[in-house]
């Protein structure tokens, strides 16, 4: 199964989950099947599992190292890092994930369809087992698929340090800013990304406002809206800049974008679209929805520079 890839039209609220699986051993011996979900945009290929190599001195969760073609990719056990007991049944599925400019192989026992659906079907975790990793809880007739936060998994075997290193090299004296009348808008779904945004603008002396998802960001502004017209003041006294990222359930951010962008008092607001997903294709069409600018992940050292010429 290679390049697993379906195109949506952007600014339509939909996406498409690869479904796999883990199998572990239950309390009576007997298989038991979790089923886990990622955004098929994310996946690069799937394949058989290869001949992989040890990493010395690499966190447990860390299977090995594999040759993909002209790379050597990292592969995860996700049973470790989800705390899982595999059954008799050894995982022999690698899928392989391209995202924040880098891939990486994910170990599962196996693959079953792809799936489109709405981000109003994708409900925020209440109380999962797994809630520290899942972003996300689609229900199906018979079961439950669990929307994984590979940024955060991947994230974490990387250390935290090293994005929290990034966001303090924002901090490093530059242009003396007054930036404190200033009002941000964060809408992440992943807390770990959220917080590592939202640290950097607070450090650098803007005000922030988090969402957890689309569909809070809009009626948080929508609440600004109507406090602005109350006052009769102008937005901006508010808010002066959205960030979004793209994958989050309820509203994504590119439906979040394009009802901002087609609202005659909104369409003004300046939208920063922040995503694991910009790639130059999705950097175009982004744009095409009326955002201001897209910048990846990795990019988050930059994320005050361009906050800064938005609004100064």
């Amino acid at each position: 199964m290679a390049e697993p890839r379906i195109l949506l039209e952007s600014g339509t609220n939909e996406l498409e989950i690869v479904e796999f699986m883990i199998d572990e051993t239950g309390p009576n011996g007997e298989t038991v099947h979790s089923y886990f979900g990622v955004n098929v945009a994310k996946v690069r290929e799937i394949i058989r599992k290869p001949q992989m190599w040890k990493v010395f001195n690499a966190n447990s969760a860390v299977s090995g190292m594999m040759k993909l073609r002209d790379k050597v990719i990292t592969v995860v056990n996700l049973a470790t890092v989800l705390g899982k007991e595999y059954s008799a049944l050894a995982p022999d599925r690698v899928v392989v994930l391209e995202f924040n400019r880098m891939m990486v192989g994910v170990l599962v026992n196996g693959v079953s369809r792809i799936y489109r659906i709405s981000w109003e079907q994708v409900e925020p975790p209440v109380r999962a087992i797994e809630s520290a990793y899942v972003t996300g809880v689609v229900k199906m007739e018979d079961r439950i698929i669990l929307i994984l936060d590979f940024e955060k998994i991947v994230g974490e075997l990387c250390s935290e340090e090293t994005l929290r290193a990034l966001s303090e090299e924002q901090l490093l004296p530059g242009p003396v800013l007054d930036r404190s009348q200033r009002r941000i808008l964060v809408a992440d779904d992943s807390a770990f990304i959220r917080n590592s945004i939202c640290s950097s603008l607070r450090g650098a002396g803007y005000n922030v406002d988090e969402a957890e998802n689309g569909e809070d960001a809009w009626n948080m502004i929508q609440d600004k809206l109507t406090r602005c017209r109350a006052a009769g003041v102008n937005l901006r006294s508010e808010l002066d800049l959205l960030i979004t990222d793209v994958e989050m359930p309820k509203m994504d951010g590119l439906h979040l974008t394009t009802l901002v962008k087609k609202d005659d008092v909104l369409k003004d607001l300046p939208v920063l679209i922040f995503s694991s997903l910009a790639s130059d294709d999705n950097k175009r069409k982004w744009k095409d929805l009326g955002a201001l600018d897209i910048v990846t992940k990795p990019d988050l050292p930059n994320l005050v520079k361009i906050a800064d010429s938005v609004m100064h």
